[in-house]
């Protein structure tokens, strides 16, 4: 939700100086305010999704990622957050990712243009401290991904240099009045409901699920953590296929739910965050079984719609999958890249 109409010259503490802001890093008394300047924007820029409170407060948590270096809250002279902009990175990735948003009110003064210098200035330093000596020839990459439907936030991107790597679709399959699939797995798979203990093993599934993946990372334990403790997750509406002579997870749907959305949206939808299964089961029904799975619960929980995204170029033909499904498009975000120059 980065938005700039009026750019301004020079380095990004003179462009927010110019336009009568303070910064610094987030912390947690901030949280209140943040998410409230948050919750302006996206009343004005309708996204899909946006950070609440309690996503803030896991973000202010991490290790790898500490607020301290990794977050800049822009307030006004009445130290009111009118913008904010932060990074993530993985310590041996070969991308950092960028956020942020401007208040409304506060829009078309430089501030926009002024975060996304702080956010390139930010991954250029960030990959000289992840790297062995501060050094390793890794090239900076900035990724910042971004609705279709906010095209003055891409003009921002374009003139800074950024190119679109990828379009992903976000897809829904209405619940109601309408027949749902039944998959039935063969013997030697169970299908299980998500519960802690199978935690690990289910990140260790997506972890080799995803390896052949376009932009896909490995999550550690930091990172898994956030995803299991989310605040909208949803065990009950996941589930997780077993081999049953081995104990190993073949396949697993992991759902949350936005009960804020049905408000602003105009319905009720199970969404499922994540959707794998390991090279070595598939060809064996799982992920059918495993979506027929998900919209019965959401279905039962009351919901309308199952909903998910996918990379419009998913090496495993997800998208035929989904349409096969019932699943349509509703939605595109695009993925914009910068690389910036190794310090010399």
């Amino acid at each position: 939700m980065l938005n700039d109409d009026a750019p301004m010259p020079g380095s990004w503490r003179t462009s927010l100086a110019g336009a009568g802001m303070e910064w610094r890093p987030a912390a947690e008394g901030d949280i209140e305010a943040w998410a409230a300047l948050i919750a302006r924007t996206a009343e004005a820029e309708k996204p899909v999704w946006f950070e609440r409170a309690a996503d803030l407060e896991q973000i202010l948590q991490s290790k790898k990622n500490h607020p301290a270096a990794n977050t800049l809250l822009v307030l006004d002279l009445g130290a009111v957050p009118r913008a904010y902009a932060r990074i993530t990175k993985n310590m041996d990735g070969d991308r950092a990712y960028g956020f942020g948003c401007v208040d409304p009110g506060w829009q078309r003064r430089g501030i926009g243009t002024a975060l996304l210098e702080w956010l390139s200035e930010r991954t250029v330093r960030r990959f000289a401290e992840d790297s062995p000596a501060g050094g390793g020839g890794a090239v900076p990459r900035l990724r910042i991904h971004m609705e279709q439907q906010h095209e003055h936030q891409q003009q921002l991107l374009r003139k800074a240099g950024f190119r679109v790597v990828r379009y992903y679709n976000e897809m829904h399959r209405h619940l109601d009045g309408v027949p749902l699939p039944e998959v039935r797995l063969d013997d030697g798979l169970a299908l299980v409901t998500m519960r802690p203990e199978l935690s690990e093993g289910v990140r260790q599934a997506h972890n080799a699920a995803f390896r052949d993946h376009w932009g896909s990372e490995p999550r550690d334990e930091e990172s898994w953590g956030f995803t299991m403790n989310d605040p909208q997750a949803r065990p009950d509406l996941s589930a997780v296929v077993l081999d049953r002579a081995s104990g190993i997870v073949a396949g697993y749907q992991l759902a949350s739910h936005d009960p804020d959305s049905a408000v602003s949206r105009g319905y009720s939808e199970g969404y499922t965050d994540l959707l794998g299964v390991r090279r070595e089961y598939r060809g064996r029904g799982i992920a059918q079984a495993l979506l027929a799975d998900a919209m019965r619960r959401f279905a039962a929980a009351g919901m309308d719609r199952a909903s998910l995204d996918v990379d419009s170029e998913n090496p495993t033909g997800a998208l035929a999958l989904y349409e096969k499904m019932g699943y349509a498009a509703v939605n595109r975000s695009l993925a914009w890249d910068k690389e910036f120059p190794v310090p010399g």
